[in-house]
This record gives C-alpha cells, structure tokens and sequence, in this order.
C-alpha cells in the first residue's frame, strides 16, 4: 500500500459474492516498519501485524494479551486481532448491524444472525471494525448508476490530510488519483486497503466487482470458485456467479473462510486442499518444473460474445436477483 497522508474512508461496502481486498499490488514485500523503535501500521500485512503482535510492539484492547497469553504457541490463526472491514452486503448480528447495501430501504433492518464467512473470522479472532462502502444493491441498482455510490452513502471518496469519524463518508474515489473511478461495486473495500487504512477488508463479486476495484486501486482480489467459501448471509445476485473471495495475504484468509456450510448449497469440502493453502506459497515455481507452460496473448474464439455483459446476462441476473432475495 502506498503512503497517503491521514486518508478518510467511507466504512459501507460493494458487489454480490464476497471479496476480500487486501494489500496493493507493489506491497507484496514487507514494506511496514518492525523494529525495536516502533511499528508502522502503513503498509503493514497480515504477517507484520502478526509480528508485531509477537515482539510485543502492538496490542489489540479487547482480545490479543489476554487471548495470547491463554492459548499454546502456534494455535493461534494467522487473523487472530487483525482489524478487517466488511462490505455492507455481508451480514453482522453486532453493533455495525445495519446490513442496508447501499439502500435506505433497508436502513434499521435487523438479521437474524451472522453471515457464514462472518462466523468463520470471529472464530479466527477477526476484529470486525465496520461496513465499506459500495455501489447501491452491488451496483444492480440501475444500468447507469455511477460506479461507488449509494443512496445511503453517497459518491464515496478518500479526503487526503482528513480522517472522518463517521461510519460513513460523502464520496467513494480512487485514492491515488481522485478524479479516476475506483470502479465497483466493492468499490470501499479495495479503496480502505489501497489508503492503509485496514490490511484486509471483504468484499463480493458476481461480475467484475471484486477483480475490477481491485484492479483500479492498485491491491489484488481474488474471485473463488463457487462453493469454496460460503455465501449465506450475503445479500445476493445471482447464485450461478455470487462467491466470496480475498487478496495478497489472500492465503492467511482463505485459509480461515473456506468450509462446507449447509445454509449455502453450493459449498463443498472437496474444493479444500488438505493442510490448507499456506503450503503452496512454498511451491510456486513447481507447476513450471512439472512442465506447465505459461501462454501469453492467448486468443478465445467469440472472445467478444462472452465479454458481452449486456442483454441476455441482465436478463438471467434479474430472474436470479428475484429468487435470491426470496
């Protein structure tokens, strides 16, 4: 993530398969400042918040001493007391309880319990901070509605040299360049990480709204396969595309959201590797050496067709749309 002066962040959320938006692109080292002196939360990942956490340089007020202390070496998980924003799609049965996508319909609406992926952080030891913002019902709202706003929310943006004490905020923009468009609809979530202020937040995909605001901010999401992680208490789109997805330290997370859940038919245990995926970030130059061969400028046949997202897509998402919500 790259250094930006006290950036204010709307904390609401985007599109309909959950995403997790973590680290920008050119963090993929260790850029954050762990030593004896001090910590510096910019940059930081999810392994040197661990760090720092372990060199006693960081302290959580509500879980880490106690919980640290408590438990044997080892048997914490790689999210235990790092801070996470979800998108406002993404059930919580807490004080952020206000599921509302964007919407003023649903402002005060209560669930009745947890998202399924929300489940899962808790028990890692996630500190769920609050919602990001999104584009309104995951950008589903209108065909022309502009990519991050929400009625609720508004145009959401990053104010340099300002830090909002609002759960949300007036504008959604890219925090690099203000005038770019930050795309969507998990339009907060990729902005939250890319402005340092969260190492890891959630968003969802049906269509772009993970690996395009991501993309656009500079920090890398990732789009599981359907049925690897649980999309139960997630405001849906489409249940042939909807899934629930992370980013560069992407594997810590993945590692503790995927599962069998029975209140999402679509996940499946055999979709997880055994001893989880931390073990392959040891191996990645092996399918090359098994002979895999990387192929550039690849050319698909009616390329043109299946990047057409206009007329029958929209059709089959309102059908779906309609269905999911009963």
């Amino acid at each position: 993530m790259t250094t930006i002066s006290k950036p204010q962040f709307c904390l609401f959320s985007s599109l309909s398969s959950l995403l997790l938006i973590l680290l920008p692109i050119l963090s993929s080292g260790s850029h954050c400042t762990v030593t004896g002196h001090g910590f510096s939360i910019e940059e930081a990942s999810v392994h040197d918040i661990q760090l720092a956490f372990k060199q006693n340089q960081l302290t959580s007020r509500q879980l880490a001493d106690s919980e640290r202390n408590s438990k044997t070496p080892g048997s914490l998980s790689g999210l235990h007391s790092i801070p996470i924003l979800l998108k406002d799609n993404i059930a919580t049965k807490d004080k952020l309880n206000s599921t509302t996508v964007g919407s003023y319909a649903l402002l005060g609406s209560v669930v009745p319990k947890d998202a399924g992926v929300v489940t899962k952080l808790r028990k890692a030891g996630a500190i769920i901070i609050g919602k990001a913002s999104l584009s309104e019902w995951s950008q589903f709202r209108s065909e022309s509605v502009t990519n991050g706003w929400s009625g609720r929310g508004g145009q959401g943006k990053i104010h340099r040299n300002k830090v909002s004490t609002s759960m949300f905020c007036d504008d959604v923009q890219n925090p690099y360049v203000l005038s770019a468009d930050a795309c969507g609809s998990s339009s907060g979530s990729a902005i939250s990480v890319a402005a340092n202020l969260v190492a890891v937040s959630f968003g969802s995909e049906t269509d772009g709204s993970i690996v395009c605001p991501s993309s656009s901010n500079s920090v890398v999401g990732i789009k599981p396969t359907i049925g690897l992680t649980s999309r139960a208490g997630v405001v849906p789109i489409s249940p042939r595309q909807d899934t629930i997805g992370t980013v560069l330290d992407v594997v810590y997370v993945l590692d503790e959201i995927v599962v069998l859940d029975y209140n999402d038919k679509a996940t499946a245990s055999k979709y997880i590797p055994h001893c989880g995926y931390k073990q392959f970030l040891k191996h990645l130059d092996r399918p090359r050496q098994e002979g895999a061969i990387l192929v550039d400028n690849l050319e698909i046949a009616n390329i043109d067709a299946i990047l057409n997202v206009g007329t029958s897509e929209r059709t089959a998402l309102m059908i779906e749309f309609k269905t999911g919500l009963e």
